[in-house]
């Protein structure tokens, strides 16, 4: 009787478990069945190239370049076509033109890539953009920018751009797929004007310049072709333990001295480590010759050589 028993408690037990493990399967397909993946179309130009393209604005023919690649769940066989638009923004009027459709790049121009992806280089001249915005030459100068935008179409019917994606697609180290990229327009390299640069910085939050190059110093560094190299930060020097002005700030202004004779200056920003930074660079003569607005990226700072 004892071993019936005992028999009879194993076969119940034995049975709970598989309808325990039915149970848990269905709950975890219930779960992916509401799940979705989209796709990305991954950078991978590097991002301080990126960063550092332009525009020349009196040559047609200045080109701007960059790679692409897309990963679906289908490892890219869902993708059907690349849309390219382009947005004009006239800095003198602080006006927006309406979106164009530059381009529509089919899947049949994507060749693989060695991880198998589709992938494609996109080059987009100045005179192709600004013919597609209806500008004449004497439209637009250094200063204005041009956005590129990329709205990738799978053959499901899904679109994926700069609209419908989180911060981990548009900036993860992983992912860099933001859609959207902005272009300045600038003037040839011309020998900076000599005399007094005025540099006025703002940190958002009120605690200083943290940047995301601890080698870099505090913030902005300018290297004129002698290989005098200046060193601009908010609150610098400041504790490089940890990165925190004390007492922290939130504005201030530095200046530096560029000599006659000087014939460059390259001017270079480590990368903003919390999104709070912003700074303006003002020329001899008073003129605007930059204005980074908050989280600019790290690279080269691109500046208006036509302010002068």
């Amino acid at each position: 009787m004892k071993r019936y028993i005992k028999n009879l408690m194993m076969l119940s037990l034995v049975t709970t478990g598989f309808v325990a493990c039915e149970s848990s399967n269905k709950t975890i397909d219930d779960v992916f069945a509401d799940v979705t993946r989209g796709a990305v179309f991954r950078s991978t130009t590097p991002s301080l190239e990126i960063a550092a393209q332009q525009f020349s604005f009196s040559d047609p023919s200045s080109t701007i370049t960059t790679s692409f690649e897309v990963e679906d769940n289908a490892g890219g066989d869902l993708l059907q076509d690349v849309e390219v638009y382009t947005t004009f923004n006239d800095a003198s009027a602080g006006t927006s033109s309406t979106e164009f459709l530059v381009t529509t790049l089919p899947a049949s121009e994507f060749s693989p890539n060695a991880d198998g992806l589709p992938a494609i280089t996109v080059s987009l001249t100045l005179g192709q953009l600004a013919s597609v915005a209806g500008l004449a030459a004497n439209q637009y100068t250094g200063g204005d920018s041009f956005v590129i935008r990329y709205a990738l179409n799978l053959t499901d019917g899904r679109t994926f751009s700069s609209n419908n994606l989180n911060s981990t697609v548009s900036g993860g180290s992983y992912f860099r797929s933001p859609f959207r990229y902005s272009v300045p327009l600038v003037c040839p390299p011309v020998p900076p004007t000599p005399g007094t640069w005025v540099i006025n910085m703002e940190d958002a939050f009120g605690d200083g310049w943290q940047t995301t190059n601890a080698d870099a110093g505090a913030g902005l560094t300018v290297t004129l072709n002698d290989g005098t190299v200046f060193e601009v930060g908010l609150c610098s020097p400041y504790d490089t333990s940890d990165f925190v002005c004390t007492p922290g700030v939130s504005s201030g202004t530095a200046t530096i001295d560029i000599p006659v004779g000087t014939t460059t200056a390259d001017w270079f920003f480590p990368g903003d480590f919390y999104g709070e930074i912003s700074f303006t660079i003002i020329t001899p003569n008073g003129n605007v010759a930059a204005d980074i607005s908050t989280n600019p990226p790290a690279g080269p700072v691109a500046i208006d050589f036509c302010v002068d």
